[in-house]
């Protein structure tokens, strides 16, 4: 094709492109620029404020109680005041451990899993943050990460054991995995019960807490990535397309309006490669 002939073409196509977008522009036809311009979310989608049963507008006194005028008012008085404080959750995967125990008791860590605690007790001290409690599985492998973590973190005032805290299958993972089936009547038992510890522990702070708390909870994997969904209020049958490294943090705030927010998910940053493990 000759020069000249080339610039006609490309005339022509300008002139075209140009008809094209005048035609665009003054149509009535709206031209949606991208995918998020006419989107509508699905309705799961929307955030729950009452996940906790915690929201102020929703602890006002309903019309028709019986009880005095004056308990009322306390009542209502006491309930319109807001949490102020930010409840942080900081969870801790235990070390690597001994897979070929036939008991708890002989599911201890594994060298490699003592040093994989050291380093997170250490990295937990280097936060320096004002650590308020912290709370352990009664099953050994936690029991063990959680006092070597401890030796870093001598001035934590209150540490407490927890069997809801304990491992297990918290609901039929969504898509199944096939190399991982527990019978259902486990799903029955261990579901109701991580269900429990997360209503424990994650909520909004009281009105009444003047400052933020910090609470460190020592556990399990499976746990663990349950509590990640039902804070973010996504499917809880998602929680096996997480993974977590053994000793890894996880840290989740909670705000006084009940939002909760992921800051760090199975962090193992602090290792060095060769002591990152995760099965």
């Amino acid at each position: 094709m000759s020069l000249s002939k080339t610039k006609r073409l490309l005339l022509g196509l300008t002139a075209v492109s140009g008809v094209a977008t005048f035609y665009y522009m003054n149509n009535s036809h709206k031209v949606h620029n991208s995918w998020t311009t006419n989107y509508t979310p699905s309705p799961f989608a929307k955030w729950d404020e009452n996940w906790d049963h915690r929201s102020p507008k929703y602890l006002q006194n309903t019309k028709g109680s019986k009880i005095s005028e004056s308990d009322e008012n306390k009542l209502n008085e006491q309930n319109e005041k807001k949490p102020k404080a930010i409840r942080h959750i900081i969870l801790i995967r235990h070390g690597q451990y001994n897979l070929n125990g036939s008991s708890d008791t002989e599911r201890l860590l594994t060298k490699l899993g003592r040093l994989q605690a050291e380093y997170t007790g250490k990295r937990l001290k280097e936060l320096d943050l004002p650590y308020t409690e912290m709370v352990k599985s009664t099953m050994s492998r936690a029991q063990e990460t959680g006092s070597i973590i401890s030796l870093h973190l001598p001035k934590i005032p209150i540490v407490e054991n927890c069997d809801l805290l304990r491992e297990g299958a918290p609901i039929p993972p969504e898509p199944p995995l096939g190399n991982w089936k527990p019978e259902n009547y486990k799903f029955y038992q261990d579901g109701s019960r991580i269900e429990a510890a997360f209503r424990k522990y994650f909520h909004r702070a009281d009105a009444d807490q003047e400052k933020d708390s910090y609470t460190i909870l020592v556990c399990h994997a499976n746990v663990i990535r349950y509590f990640v969904c039902r804070a973010l209020q996504f499917p809880a049958e998602a929680w096996l397309r997480l993974s977590l490294n053994h000793a890894s943090i996880t840290w989740i705030s909670i705000t006084p309006s009940g939002r909760c927010i992921l800051r760090v998910l199975g962090d193992t940053g602090h290792m060095p490669p060769s002591c990152i493990t995760s099965t």
